[in-house]
C-alpha cells in the first residue's frame, strides 16, 4: 500500500511539474501597437504548447515613468506575485528589463529572464553578478539610422532638406544620442533640422510650409510635445500627415498605414517572434546560458503603397528585398484562396475527364484487341492437333477444340453440357473425377495416362495434362485438359525394342550354342556307349534305363534354354512386381557359359533377401536391358584378347522406395568426350553396331518403367547404374 501511494505521489508530481508559468512584463500599455504586436506574437507561438500559462503585465511607462510610480509598481507586483512561482520572465522594452533587473532578488530570484525591444544595448551595462548574468538572454532592438539616411537620399536624389522629429522620452533621448554623429556626417550633403522641443501646433505650421520637391521628414518618436500633451502613435503621425506635402519616413513598423512612407524599420512582430522562439527553447529544457543574445536586430524594409504612389517613389531600383502594405490586389490576389481552390478543383476535374476519356479509349482498344485475341485463340485451339476441352467445377464440359470433337466423333456444340462419363469408360471417368478433385483442392496440375477405344474400335494411348483455371475474382472456374495421343510413339518404341531384341539374337544364338555344347557332347558319348554295348551283346536293361534318364535331363536343359529364348523375345503386356535376382539368374542361364569361358570373374552381390529385391515394371524388357549391358561388357573384354582375368561385378541394393543395380566391369573406361552421348539413338563406337542398344535401354528404364539409368567411369571400372521403383503406382 505504501508503494502504491509513492507511485501516485510521483505521478502527480510529474504531472504538475510539466506545467510551466511565464510572466510577460511589458514597459508600455495595452493598445500601444508596438506592445500589442509583441504580445500577439508570443501568444501565437505559445498557442500550440501544452501546459504553459502566460501572465501579461503592462507597466504603462509611456504615460507615467517617475521613480515613485516605479516603486509603487514594485509593491503592487510584490503583493500580486507573493504566491506565484514563474519558470521564465520575458521583459519587453527597456523599462521592463530595467525593472526586472532592479527587483530581481525580491521578485524574480533565480528565474531566467529574456528581453526584447532593448534600445542602446551594451553588454557592459548588464549586471556584474555572474550568477544573474548566466540567466539573461534576449533580442536587441537596434534602429539602423544610417540605412534610413541612405534610403532617403537614394529615393529622393534631389533632396536638400531633412526634418527630423523626435520627443524627449527615454527612448527619444537615446535616439538623439545615436542621431548626433549621423547628423554631423550627412549635414555636409543636405540641410538637417532636428526638432524635439515644439508644441504640436507650431510643428504642424512648420511642416505645412515645406517644399515638396526637395524636402523629407524623418519621424523618430512623438508621444509628447513640449507642453506635456500626450499622443498615441496613431494620433501623432496622422496629425503630421494631414498637413505634410513631403514624404514622411519612419523607424518603427507601427507608424505604417497611417501616413508614413516606410523605411528600414524595427519590427515588433519580428521582436516578438524571436523572443518567443527563445522562450520555447528554455521551456523545453535548454539552459538559458546556451542561448546567445541576438544583438543584430531583425529589421526589414517595409513601405506603404499609398505613400509610394503619392510621391512617385521608385523602390525597385533602390531596394531589392522589401515588403509593401496596402498594395491593391486584382481579383486573383484579392481572392487568392478561392482562385487556388477553384483552379485546383477545375484541374482535378479536367484530369479526371481526360483520364476517363483516355481510359475509355484504352478500354475500346483493349476490348477490340480482346475480341481479336478470342477469335485468334479459337482458330489456334482448333488448329492444334491435341484434343483440348475445358469444364466447370461440376465436371460439365464448357467447350472443346476440333481435335477433341473428332476424337469422340461428336460436334463441338453437342459436347457442351456433357460429362466425362458420356465419352469415356466408367472406370476411366471415375479416375479422372478423383484427379479433378485433387487438383482443385491444391490448385496444381496433373499428368496421367489412359488407354481408350474409339468409336471405330481403334485403341488409343493418351497422356492427359490437366490444370485448374481461376476466375477474375480468384475463385476456381474449372479445369482445362490437353490430351496428347502417344499411340504412334508407343508403337514405334515397341517396334524399336523388338528390333533391338532381334539385333541381340546373334549373341543369343551363340549363347545357346555354348549352352547346348556340353549336353550334346554328353548325349553323343552316351549314344556311342549304348551302341558299343549293343554290338558286344553287353547291353543291359539298367544301362538302357540310365541312358534314357540321363538323356531326358540333358534334353530338358536344352528345352529350358529354348523356352528362356522365346520368353526373351515375347514383349511384356503389363507391369508386374518381379524378382531382380530371378531376372539375373535367367540371363545367366543363357550367358553363363559364355561368361565363364571368356575368362571373366562374375560376382553377384546383394544385401537383402532375394524375396525383398523386387522391381515394378516390364519383366522381359528389363531382362533385355540386362542382357544388353552384360553382353556389352562381355564383348568388350573378349575384344581385348587377353589372358588376364577381368571382373564383371553386379551390386544390388534396396531402399524404402527404390531398388538400385550397379553393373561394373574393368574391361576399359569409356572416353569422357562421348560418355554423355552413349544413350543417344544411332550412336555407336562399333563398326557393325546399330546404335539401338543403350538407347532402348534408356527408353525401357526411364520412359516405360519411370526409372533412371546412368553411366560413369569409377576408377578402372565402367559403372552402369539402374534406379527403379519397387512400389506399385
Amino acid at each position: 500500500m505504501k508503494k502504491f501511494f509513492i507511485v501516485i505521489f510521483i505521478f502527480i508530481t510529474l504531472v504538475y511539474a510539466e506545467a510551466k508559468e511565464v510572466l510577460l512584463l511589458n514597459s508600455y500599455h495595452k493598445g500601444y501597437k508596438w506592445t500589442d504586436d509583441i504580445v500577439n506574437q508570443i501568444e501565437r507561438k505559445f498557442k500550440n504548447l501544452k501546459d504553459v500559462e502566460l501572465t501579461v503585465f503592462y507597466m504603462d511607462t509611456k504615460r507615467v515613468a517617475s521613480s515613485t510610480y516605479i516603486e509603487k509598481l514594485y509593491h503592487l507586483y510584490e503583493e500580486q506575485l507573493e504566491h506565484r512561482k514563474f519558470d521564465l520572465i520575458i521583459a519587453s522594452d527597456n523599462n521592463a528589463f530595467d525593472f526586472a533587473l532592479k527587483y530581481n532578488k525580491d521578485l524574480f530570484k533565480d528565474i531566467p529572464i529574456l528581453f526584447c525591444g532593448i534600445n542602446n544595448f551594451n553588454k557592459e551595462n548588464l549586471p556584474k553578478d555572474k550568477k544573474l548574468l548566466e540567466k539573461i538572454s534576449g533580442v536587441v532592438e537596434q534602429v539602423d539610422l544610417e540605412k534610413n539616411f541612405k534610403l532617403i537620399l537614394n529615393l529622393q536624389p534631389k533632396i536638400e532638406n531633412l526634418i527630423i522629429i523626435n520627443d524627449k522620452s527615454k527612448t527619444g533621448l537615446a535616439m538623439k544620442k545615436d542621431l548626433t554623429p549621423l547628423m554631423k556626417k550627412y549635414s555636409k550633403k543636405i540641410n538637417i533640422e532636428y526638432i524635439d522641443n515644439m508644441n504640436i501646433n507650431h510643428l504642424k505650421t512648420k511642416i505645412n510650409g515645406l517644399d515638396v520637391k526637395n524636402t523629407a521628414i524623418l519621424l523618430v518618436l512623438l508621444f509628447k510635445d513640449n507642453t506635456g500633451k500626450f499622443f498615441t502613435y496613431k494620433q501623432s503621425v496622422m496629425q503630421i500627415r494631414k498637413v505634410s506635402n513631403v514624404p514622411i519616413y519612419g523607424l518603427w513598423d507601427f507608424y505604417l498605414d497611417y501616413g508614413v512612407v516606410g523605411g528600414f524599420v524595427t519590427s515588433a512582430i519580428a521582436q516578438g517572434e524571436a523572443v518567443a522562439n527563445m522562450a520555447i527553447r528554455v521551456l523545453n529544457g535548454t539552459n538559458i546560458k546556451q542561448i546567445p543574445i541576438l544583438e543584430k536586430s531583425p529589421n526589414r524594409y517595409l513601405f506603404d503603397y499609398n505613400e509610394i504612389k503619392r510621391f512617385n517613389l521608385d523602390i525597385k531600383n533602390v531596394v531589392k528585398d522589401y515588403e509593401i502594405i496596402n498594395e491593391p490586389h486584382g481579383f486573383i490576389k484579392k481572392y487568392t484562396k478561392l482562385v487556388v481552390i477553384t483552379t485546383t478543383i477545375i484541374g482535378i476535374l479536367l484530369i479526371m475527364v481526360f483520364s476517363m476519356r483516355a481510359n475509355i479509349q484504352r478500354r475500346k482498344v483493349v476490348e477490340k484487341a480482346l475480341q481479336n485475341r478470342i477469335k485468334f485463340d479459337k482458330v489456334l485451339v482448333d488448329t492444334l492437333p491435341n484434343p483440348i476441352y475445358y469444364k466447370n467445377k461440376e465436371g460439365k464440359f464448357l467447350g472443346c477444340n476440333k481435335a477433341f470433337s473428332e476424337l469422340v466423333n461428336m460436334p463441338k456444340k453437342e459436347v457442351v453440357g456433357k460429362t466425362a462419363k458420356d465419352f469415356f469408360p466408367l472406370e476411366i471417368a471415375l479416375k479422372n473425377a478423383k484427379i479433378d478433385e485433387e487438383i482443385m483442392h491444391t490448385l496444381g496440375t496433373n499428368t496421367s495416362e489412359m488407354t481408350i477405344h474409339t468409336s471405330n474400335n481403334h485403341m488409343k494411348h493418351i497422356i492427359i495434362n490437366k490444370a485448374v483455371y481461376l476466375n477474375n475474382d480468384g475463385s476456381i472456374g474449372g479445369i482445362v485438359c490437353v490430351m496428347d495421343d502417344i499411340t504412334e510413339r508407343i508403337q514405334q518404341k515397341q517396334f524399336i525394342i523388338q528390333q533391338s531384341k532381334l539385333a541381340e539374337m546373334g549373341d543369343m544364338v551363340a549363347a545357346i550354342a555354348h549352352q547346348w555344347n556340353e549336353p550334346l557332347v554328353e548325349l553323343s558319348a552316351q549314344v556311342q556307349d549304348i551302341q558299343t554295348s549293343f554290338l558286344l551283346n553287353e547291353l543291359k536293361d539298367t544301362q538302357v534305363e540310365d541312358f534314357v534318364n540321363d538323356s531326358m535331363i540333358q534334353l530338358k536343359y536344352m528345352s529350358k534354354t529354348l523356352s528362356d529364348f522365346r520368353n526373351f523375345l515375347k514383349p511384356s503386356t503389363k507391369k508386374t512386381l518381379f524378382s531382380v535376382i530371378k531376372s539375373f539368374n535367367e540371363i545367366f542361364e543363357i550367358l553363363g557359359k559364355q561368361i565363364f569361358y571368356s575368362n571373366i570373374n562374375l560376382k553377384l552381390n546383394y544385401n537383402q533377401e532375394e524375396s525383398k529385391l523386387l522391381i515394378y515394371g516390364y519383366e522381359n524388357e528389363f531382362k533385355q536391358v540386362l542382357l544388353n549391358l552384360i553382353n556389352n561388357a562381355k564383348n568388350k573384354i573378349i575384344e581385348k584378347n587377353s589372358k588376364n582375368k577381368y571382373d564383371l561385378i553386379i551390386n544390388i541394393s534396396s531402399s524404402e522406395n527404390f531398388t538400385t543395380i550397379e553393373i561394373m566391369d574393368d574391361g576399359g573406361n569409356i572416353d569422357e568426350k562421348i560418355i554423355d552421348k552413349i544413350f543417344e539413338p544411332y550412336f555407336t563406337t562399333k563398326s557393325d553396331g546399330t546404335g539401338f542398344g543403350l538407347y532402348m535401354a534408356k527408353v525401357i528404364i526411364e520412359d516405360k518403367m519411370g526409372g533412371l539409368i546412368t553411366a560413369q567411369n569409377r576408377g578402372k571400372y565402367v559403372v552402369f547404374t539402374l534406379k527403379l521403383n519397387h512400389n506399385k503406382g
